[in-house]
């Protein structure tokens, strides 16, 4: 699993010829920073005595942030093994007219489902956008460059896992579904565009 690499051998395997892993996972992987930077913003706030009266908060948004943290943690192995399903389908055979009409379904299967998981990482990338501004309004202010830092990462992981969508949508013949899958990440990254710049404009104000 890519997750068990360390950073060094990620990179070293990223960098390879190989298409995957490639920046699907990489999306994914900055969703992972991103929440764990939120998660230690919480640490860093819960138990201070500056910030008593938002515990409670704080700690459900720390929650939030960590079910997130592991949900892009699959999501990293998750796009290589959806990439890697499309490649199989890729490789059926194709010597007679029933073999490539198989073929050509099991391409257009897979590549529908490959195109779910950057689907959902966009999804999780806004869902940790939407905790940002209350983040940095009310977490620990010595760690505000952290939660603008996080939301760099957040929105990386958005728009990475939006341009994989899209190369996958770019294959399937759907109309139906190409046509409500781009109504939905268009509207995950106006929310997103909106909400990164709410963020940024209450660490600037504060540092």
């Amino acid at each position: 699993m890519l997750v068990n690499y360390t950073i060094t051998e990620f990179s070293k395997e990223l960098s390879s010829s190989s298409p995957a892993p490639g920046g699907g996972s990489v999306a994914a992987l900055n969703g992972v920073l991103a929440a764990s930077l939120m998660v230690m913003v919480c640490n860093l706030t819960i138990g201070r005595e500056k910030y008593k009266n938002d515990e409670v908060l704080f700690r459900e948004i720390r929650e939030k942030a960590a079910s997130l943290q592991d949900a892009f943690l699959k999501l990293v192995d998750d796009d290589t093994m959806a990439f890697n399903m499309v490649m199989s389908a890729y490789q059926l055979p194709k010597n007679t007219e029933d073999e490539k009409s198989i073929r050509l379904q099991s391409i257009q299967d897979a590549t529908m489902k490959a195109t779910q998981v950057p689907l959902v990482t966009a999804l999780k990338s806004l869902e940790a956008l939407r905790l940002a501004p209350l983040i940095a309004k009310k977490g620990n202010t010595n760690a505000i460059s952290d939660i603008g830092v996080a939301v760099c990462q957040a929105e990386a992981a958005l728009q990475g896992a939006v341009l994989n969508v899209k190369i996958n949508l770019s294959m399937i013949k759907d109309q139906v579904f190409v046509k409500t899958v781009l109504n939905q990440v268009t509207d995950y990254q106006n929310e997103g565009m909106k909400l990164k710049e709410e963020t940024m404009s209450i660490v600037q104000a504060i540092m």
